[in-house]
Parts: structure tokens; sequence; C-alpha cells
């Protein structure tokens, strides 16, 4: 029997997709920066179907390359241009909720679940999945994991990493890893699950996931402010965190990012004149109505103000005002796209180097490339701040942009890690970075890595090309 006759016997044939119209949308990453065509796409709807067909793509030699929902920004989920024969395996049908336990304050979903779907499952049972970012209502549970995504709530609830206590993983010999166990203690022997979060399917393939939730958020406040620098919003934050309020957002943008959204945008109401050269959006939450949490957002701004760390300030009246700030910031990569071509960056440092951070990179980035213009968007309570350089209006496309400006992310990637930082903070490795591995990974870690996948894929056939260099 041969390979496509094999697998179609496992899944049935509405679920072996292999004709080019139907493959097209696995071969290439949303962006359009990474292609490379499967022999045939793998839609299998239950652990024991990806046990089964991992195995049957051992014995035939054929690469494995997971897929969620493709949001993803480092071309993890598409096959090597030029790699060897792969098929992709799509977790979209493994989209069942296997359990909610509001008084564990847990919820077990499957990788094809749509993140904004188990948000919802949660607040139907009176509890908040915490993980929160512009692509929930497309990203799904596998995808999240396997690149330990973060967004903008990292800086209260952590990255993805840290809401999980439990996987179900197909290794890629087959075996089934149940470790699906909600406890909340457990020491006996190694935290198996912390080498598939981050993995990007490099080691297996993550069906299913026991996660944390936590409290429903009984009061919010939400206020888009105007400050002069990154250093005065760094004092803000300081500020906020000694409110006595739970700090679950703090996202600095800068002006041109706000003068992007604001041409670009649709439905977008920019909160303040567009005449600071920062803005910070910044959201406290209590889990309990008694909290006064309003005369906090009142009083920590004015006080602020009157130290000179803000400008300005619009605190939402509404939840549909709430809503429109972090559409802004939602948004803003969609606006981004739309206004010139750019390259972009992925980069953390301590949160106390973010100010130190954006000076350099001004600096550099003028030096080298003064046509272009540096926008500077993102976490700034976690450290991580996306960086990009977007070409003279109107004067380039992206390939010609790209050419000119190649050294930009490699630069941007060795100020962030002078800093104490990483050139990869929340969207994976991917075959973009692979090369930042290569750079600036401790040579000791990287011998680690190969131990593991060595160890766990001595084929090299799960998601090859990606993650290790």
């Amino acid at each position: 029997m041969d390979f496509l006759a094999a697998v179609t016997e496992i899944i049935g044939p509405a679920n072996v997709l292999s004709a080019p119209e139907d493959i097209a949308p696995y071969s290439v990453d949303w962006r359009g920066s990474y292609k490379g065509t499967p022999t045939a796409v793998l839609r299998p709807n239950t652990t024991g179907q990806v046990s089964a067909l991992i195995k049957c793509c051992a014995e035939a030699q054929v690469a494995v390359v997971p897929a969620g929902g493709r949001t993803g920004l480092a071309g993890a989920a598409v096959p090597l241009a030029n790699g060897p024969k792969s098929v992709v395996l799509s977790l979209e049908r493994l989209n069942r909720i296997r359990d909610i336990d509001a008084r564990d304050f847990s919820i077990v979903a499957e990788a094809g679940c749509v993140v904004q779907h188990v948000q919802q499952a949660a607040a139907e049972a009176g509890r908040l999945f915490p993980i929160q970012w512009g692509a929930q209502g497309t990203a799904q549970i596998g995808g999240m994991l396997s690149t330990n995504a973060g967004g903008i709530r990292t800086l209260r609830w952590g990255n993805a990493r840290e809401l999980v206590l439990g996987l179900e993983v197909v290794l890629p010999d087959g075996r089934v890893l149940d470790d699906l166990r909600r406890v909340r203690k457990d020491n006996s022997g190694y935290a198996l699950r912390h080498l598939f979060i981050g993995g990007e399917g490099t080691l297996g393939v993550i069906t299913a996931a026991a996660m944390r939730l936590q409290p429903a958020l009984k009061r919010v406040e939400t206020a888009y402010v105007a400050v002069p620098s990154p250093d005065a919003a760094l004092s803000l934050f300081s500020r906020m965190m000694e409110s006595g309020a739970d700090v679950i957002a703090f996202e600095l943008c800068a002006n041109f990012c706000m003068e992007m959204a604001a041409k670009h945008g649709v439905g977008l109401r920019i909160p303040l004149p567009l005449e600071s050269p920062w803005y910070v959006m910044v959201e406290l939450s209590a889990a309990h109505e008694s909290i006064p949490l309003r005369d906090i957002m009142e009083g920590t701004l004015g006080e602020a103000m009157e130290a000179g760390e803000v400008l300005d300030a619009a605190i939402a009246d509404s939840e549909a005002q709430r809503q429109m700030i972090w559409k802004i910031r939602e948004d803003y990569p969609d606006c981004s796209r739309r206004d010139s071509p750019a390259i972009g960056t992925d980069t953390a440092v301590p949160v106390s180097a973010v100010p130190e951070f954006l000076r350099i990179a001004e600096r550099e980035l003028k030096a080298r490339w003064p046509e272009g213009r540096m926008a500077a968007i993102g976490h700034a309570g976690d450290g991580n701040i996306h960086l990009s350089l977007h070409a003279p209006e109107g004067l380039m496309d992206r390939p010609t942009w790209v050419a000119r400006a190649a050294g930009m992310e490699p630069m941007i990637n060795a100020i962030a890690v002078s800093l104490g930082g990483s050139f990869s903070a929340e969207h994976g490795i991917g075959q973009s970075k692979r090369h930042a591995m290569a750079t600036h990974k401790n040579p000791v870690a990287m011998d680690i890595m190969r131990l593991v996948k060595n160890a766990l894929d001595p084929e090299g056939l799960m998601n090859p090309g990606k993650v290790l260099p």
C-alpha cells in the first residue's frame, strides 16, 4: 500500500488533501513570507488518528509539519521550500473542550480549539482564560503552546507556558505521552511538558492541554495615556504596579504607530490628539467589585501628571470605549502592513532596560538607514518591544526594502542580547530566527537541545528546518 492510500485508510479521503488548490492555503504563511508545498494535508480528529498517522509517516520516512490556525510570524507551520518530502498535519479538527472544572479553575482543551472559543467557554463557567492577543480569533491552542505565545496580559499571568498544567503529546514514534493531570504540585521527576511548549512541533505533536483558569474580572479600568518618553512610561508603570490594583496590561506605542492606526484603521477612534511622542495603554483589574479601581486609576494618573510623567490621559467610560482602546492595539499590525513595507523584530529586554534599548536602537537605525522610519510598539510591562523599520513612504516595494535594510533585524537582536535580553520573545523561532539561534544562543544550551532532539526524533522527521540551526 502506498503512503497516501495508507493515510487515507486512517482518516478517510475527505481528510487527505492533495489537490493543488486544496493544499495551497497550507503551503504559505499568512504574510506570504514562507512557501513550501507538502505532499498532502492530513486532518485527523482524534489523538488515536494522530498517533496512527505519525507511525505511518515514520515508516514511510515522510516529514511532519504540524499546523493550527497558521497565524504564526516565523514560518514554523509551513514546509521548507526545498526540504524533504513532507505532509502538513492540521490539528483543526481536534477542536473539542474535553472538560472544564470551575472549582478546580482548570480546562482541558484539544489542540485545534480556537483560543477565543476557550476564552468563551471559560467565561460561561464564570472563569477567565487570561491569554489575549490580536490573532486569538483564529489562533489555536496547539500553536499557542508550540510557540509559547504571549500577548498583552503576560505581565500579569505569564506566557502560555505558565498556564499549562499538563499535556497530551504524540511522540515522533507514534506513542502517546498522556500527562494531562491537573495537579498544581508534582515533583515526580522531569516536567516533560516544558519540552514541547515552545518546541514548535520539532519534538512531538501536542494534541490536548490541561490549563489554568483565573477568577472572572469583576472590575476593569482602562486608560489611553500620552507620555513624553519611554523613561516616563516606565515611571508610570512603577506607579501602577505599586497602586494596589492588578496591572494586567501595559502597552507602549510610538506616535508613528498611532498615526498608522489612525490612517489605515477601519472604524478606529484614537482617544487623544496625536500630539505626544509616546502613548501607553494601561489596564487595571480586580476580582471583587468593591475595589475602587476608578479612584486608583485617576489618583495614579494624577500623581504621574504632577510629576511630569503623563501629558494627558483618557479613561474609558464604557465597555465600548475600553474595547476601542484594545482594538487600536490589536488592529495595529494590519495597519502597519497597509502603510508601507517593513522589517520587524520580536525582542525582549529586562523591563528596566526598555528605555535604553529604544535609545540605542533609534540611534543606530538613524545612522545606518536614515531614510527608514522606526516604529516601536509592544508589551512594555514585560519588556517585549516589537520594533520595525518602515520604508520611506511610497518609495519602495517590499523586496527592495528588505534587501536594502537586510542587516536591521540582526542589529536589533544584538542590541537586545547585549542588554541581557532575547532575540525571540513570543513569536517563536520557526524558519525566520534560526540564524539568530546560531549567533546568540548559548552553545551549551544548543548542545543540550540537539541531544534532546536526537533522542526523541533521531530521524529528524518532526518539523525539519525549524528552531535548530
